[in-house]
């Protein structure tokens, strides 16, 4: 008799349960996603119609719905590889510490003098004394400003490095600073376009950082690259800005620290307007669509406690003069300050269809980006073609179970069918759970997946062969079971170890489909050791225990 102790017959029966329970959605997949579809839009819009009940009564909400996700390659949707403007946020540094050095100064005015700023290059900024000979303390006060570099590179760095020349204060980003500004800028793009591609509902996306300036965008299920780029192409950054006048053009003179922005709904207005926003959108907590008291499309918005003091402060100050809010380098409204504004809340009007102030309140939950992204390429795959590539998969997964089952039925005659038994459980095993992660499986993933059928039998020739071996030394069948799994385990560790180290460097160090195979390989590798040990001896020890043969042959 084989025996096996209950805990770990039990737990096998749980892992495989599992495992199968949660790999069954796939074999309907087509109603399990139209069901999953119906769901998540009853959940976001809490409003049912009648194709929605339709689609959510494809698939019973006791069942579970998770599924393998199907890549770019295999679904189709688009990719976009974008470049993020780092230079843009140089200048936005540069600009917000025009304000800090100018009160700085304030404090030694008696020997700076008055000052003023100066045209210059977008990432330098020139300050002018009147008193030249109160340089040395002017750049004093400014250099006390300039803050550690928070970054491990920039170790012992600061921030600004500021230098005086005749009566000119200059003040410069370090180099340190610009690299840990560059990566932080680069890390802050690639989490904003994760929420707003997140939010906007699409599937599984792939957003990776490519190199130092650049992402790579892939959303599986859409139809074509621009529908990606209106999802993250625009910055959606929001500041408040005094308006110190009207300008009759875009190329009117400005005075040092202005900028003339045009209307957005208006063309031919323009609008002189402070460069330092008096609050951004950074200071926002939240947006939502809304409408204005004419029922118009709006978006509602609500500062931080920061910017909620800022705004209270700066509309308390300000009754009755015009106050511009910017969107992208456009005034989508310049509202006269009634009253003060107090409590951090209120409403952006403009020419705002339904749709467009749902689109805006998105962006501006998801956050700004911080700077400008340029594509430098896009491609959108057909379903057609990833429906061929599915296909392909397909037909190469089933010509390599076929072939493994053929060639192990044909070595070890019954037990190569307990053996196949095991390989189809490992292939449940192995949907369940990247079902259950919500796992992405790619074109290389079924390459993985196809390697994993091949090498999921060396455990079960390993088994057999040492199961063979105590047979010729005279052990009783059960006995040379017994010791065939037994003594066959450290060899069929050592031989998957090395390969699942392999999957960890792949993920660890891929990018991309390089990930995919990795993450299927190494996930192959686990389950394939398990059903070889594991399934495959349960089910020999049901047989062993109910035929009770006097001999077997393997």
């Amino acid at each position: 008799m084989l025996e096996m102790p209950l805990w770990k017959r039990f737990f096998i029966l749980i892992v495989v349960g599992f495992g199968l329970f949660y790999a069954v959605p796939n074999l309907f997949y087509t109603q399990v996603e139209a069901h999953n579809d119906a769901v998540a839009e009853i959940d976001l819009t809490g409003v049912t119609t009648p194709e929605t009940d339709a689609n959510r009564a494809l698939w019973p909400d006791i069942l579970p719905s998770g599924l393998v996700n199907l890549g770019l390659d295999l679904r189709g949707g688009a990719s976009i590889l974008a470049e993020v403007q780092v230079a843009d946020v140089h200048k936005q540094r540069i600009d917000g510490f025009w304000p800090d050095a100018r009160d700085a100064l304030k404090e030694v005015r008696d020997q700076v003098g008055t000052v003023r700023r100066e045209k210059s290059a977008p990432d330098v900024l020139k300050i002018t004394l009147s008193s030249p000979e109160g340089l040395a303390a002017g750049v004093e006060a400014v250099k006390a400003l300039a803050q550690p570099v928070s970054s491990l590179t920039g170790a012992g760095s600061v921030d600004f490095e500021v230098t005086g020349a005749g009566a000119v204060i200059t003040v410069v980003l370090s180099d340190a600073e610009k690299l840990a500004t560059d990566s932080r800028t680069v890390q802050q793009s690639l989490e904003i376009i994760r929420r707003r591609v997140d939010e906007a509902g699409t599937r599984e996306p792939t957003i990776l950082r490519q190199g130092t300036d650049r992402i790579l965008i892939e959303v599986p299920g859409l139809g074509s690259a621009q529908e990606l780029k209106d999802i993250i192409g625009t910055t959606a950054k929001l500041t408040f800005n005094q308006v110190y006048s009207l300008a009759s053009s875009a190329d009117d003179p400005t005075g040092p620290g202005q900028t003339i922005l045009p209307d957005a709904s208006d063309e031919g207005v323009f609008y002189v307007i402070d460069e330092t926003p008096v609050v951004s959108g950074e200071d926002l907590t939240d947006a939502q669509p809304d409408f204005d008291q004419n029922n118009r499309p709006a978006v509602n918005f609500r500062f931080g406690p920061s910017g909620a003091r800022a705004f209270g402060d700066y509309t308390a100050a300000h009754i009755g003069e015009p106050f511009a809010i910017v969107l992208d380098d456009e005034v989508i409204s310049a509202p006269t300050i009634q009253s003060h504004i107090a409590g951090g809340s209120g409403i952006i009007t403009g020419n705002f269809s339904l749709e467009e102030s749902t689109n805006l309140a998105v962006l501006l939950r998801a956050g700004a980006l911080p700077a400008k992204m340029v594509f430098l390429e896009e491609k959108t795959v057909g379903p057609e073609l990833g429906q061929d590539s599915i296909d392909a998969g397909k037909t190469a997964a089933v010509i390599a179970m076929l072939a493994v089952s053929a060639f192990i039925v044909a070595s070890y005659g019954l037990f190569g069918v307990f053996a196949v038994l095991a390989l189809a459980v490992n292939m449940g095993i192995i949907f369940g759970f990247l079902s259950m992660i919500g796992g992405t499986l790619t074109l290389p993933g079924i390459a993985g997946l196809v390697l994993t059928i091949g090498m999921a039998v060396d455990a079960n020739v390993l088994i057999f062969e040492r199961i063979r071996e105590e047979i010729r030394v005279a052990k009783s069948p059960a006995r040379a079971i017994e010791l065939g799994f037994e003594r066959a385990l450290s060899a069929i560790v050592d031989a998957n170890l090395t390969t699942l180290i392999t999957a960890v460097v792949l993920f660890t160090l891929g990018s991309g489909p390089v990930r995919g195979f990795g993450v299927i390989l190494g996930i192959g590798v686990i389950s394939s050791v398990f059903t070889a040990v594991y399934v495959t001896r349960v089910i020999i020890m049901v047989w062993f225990n109910r035929a009770r043969p006097t001999s077997i042959i393997v």
